[in-house]
């Protein structure tokens, strides 16, 4: 079984910084392509950001690109957002999420992420 711990939210000011943590046990967390999703409310769960096994990959959402970073830690076994400049817009439930396989064409879905972290909100006050 593979857990996703997720942690690191809270509340801040817009321009502020936040880093969010995803811990994960029960399997190699290298064998894992790791991602954060975020979810407004009323809103569907949209996707933020992936990186791949090693790290040497990374791909964002263009309204994050250039001002959140994704990276991993495989002896950690953690995978971090670091998150800077934040807008309102930014507020959201945060959840990371994990997969053994690259979705090629398909990264930015839900659906293509088997095990799934508890959230952490994030709020951006303006």
């Amino acid at each position: 079984q593979v857990q996703l711990v997720d942690s690191g939210g809270g509340l801040v000011h817009s321009g502020g910084s936040l880093r969010l943590v995803c811990a994960v046990f029960g399997r190699p967390f290298s064998s894992y392509v790791m991602a954060w999703f975020r979810q407004a409310p009323g809103k569907e769960r949209e996707f933020v950001a992936v990186i791949k096994w090693s790290g040497a990959n990374t791909y964002y959402a263009a309204s994050v690109k250039g001002r959140f970073t994704l990276s991993r830690d495989n002896a950690k076994n953690t995978a971090t957002l670091q998150m800077n400049n934040l807008k309102p817009e930014d507020t959201a439930v945060y959840y990371c999420a994990a997969d053994p396989d690259w979705s090629v064409g398909s990264y930015w879905y839900s659906s293509s992420y088997e095990y799934w972290g508890q959230g952490t909100q994030v709020t951006v006050s303006s």
